[in-house]
């Protein structure tokens, strides 16, 4: 009788240590969406369905500002990492085997592997001494904080896409006498951007949700929308902050959806 192998699934408990985890998972988020439309000011009694809620939050001002400010710093991030993590993912994929080719690696992947309050701390010491020798404070530190965050996030599906290409194209495009600028414009390229497009949305969400290094890093007036709704926690628990939480629950499904599917585009 052949061995069938280990199967996880067939093991005694495991649907119902599967059911359960996706409860604990899933079930407070449920709860999360279905408050925000309560009518009522309470955030566990239910008082009726209505868009109380997300009509306050979209004529809070400080919500408006916020959220500006999030949308340019996700954007500014997500192309600057992206750029960076197109760069990276040529020199690790389409060159010859060379010495410290790991040690690059594991320096663009860095932010995954460090604690994420190590990185806030430290980002606010180093910005910190550049704020006293410029006496700059604008938004550009959260943006060069973020890019520097993004770009492992960016990098890892353009590698995963230039890493399933066929080289075959680019090198009758170099036997052709192309230079490596018009191969990489006219082959990689084309071939490249549903991963470049599934990176820079999984970066653009990444930041957007940030909140930790933004914490740290940002100057006074310069909240982004989770920093604001976790001002806004710490003096009283509104269910307009279910309304905006529910929001960008929204954005980042349909982005991370988007993401999943461009990753799996092969033509």
């Amino acid at each position: 009788m052949a061995n069938a192998g280990f199967n996880v699934r067939k093991q005694t408990g495991f649907t119902t240590v599967a059911a359960l985890c996706f409860a604990l998972l899933y079930l407070p988020i449920l709860l999360l969406v279905i408050f925000s439309f309560n009518a009522g000011e309470s955030i566990a009694v239910w008082e009726g369905f209505s868009w109380r809620w997300y009509v306050s939050a979209w004529a809070n001002e400080k919500v408006q500002d916020a959220t500006i400010l999030s949308l340019i710093i996700a954007a500014s991030a997500s192309l600057v990492a992206t750029s960076a993590a197109v760069l990276a993912a040529l020199a690790t994929t389409r060159v010859k085997p060379w010495k410290g080719q790991t040690i690059a690696f594991a320096l663009v992947n860095q932010p995954l592997m460090v604690p994420e309050i190590v990185t806030a701390v430290a980002l606010l010491i180093f910005f910190a001494m550049i704020k006293v020798a410029t006496g700059y404070t604008g938004i550009g530190y959260l943006i060069v904080a973020h890019s520097a965050f993004c770009i492992p996030f960016a990098y890892m599906p353009i590698r995963a896409r230039l890493q399933g290409m066929d080289m075959n194209l680019e090198q009758a495009g170099a036997d052709l006498y192309g230079t490596p600028v018009k191969v990489f414009c006219h082959i990689t390229l084309p071939q490249l951007w549903p991963g470049i497009l599934a990176g820079s949305m999984l970066a653009f969400v990444i930041s957007l949700d940030d909140v930790v290094i933004t914490e740290f890093v940002k100057s006074a007036g310069q909240d982004t929308l989770p920093t604001y709704m976790l001002g806004q926690l710490r003096r009283v628990i509104s269910p307009e902050i279910n309304a905006i939480s529910t929001a960008l629950l929204a954005v980042s499904v349909v982005m991370v959806t988007a993401f999943f599917f461009l990753n799996r585009t092969r033509k």
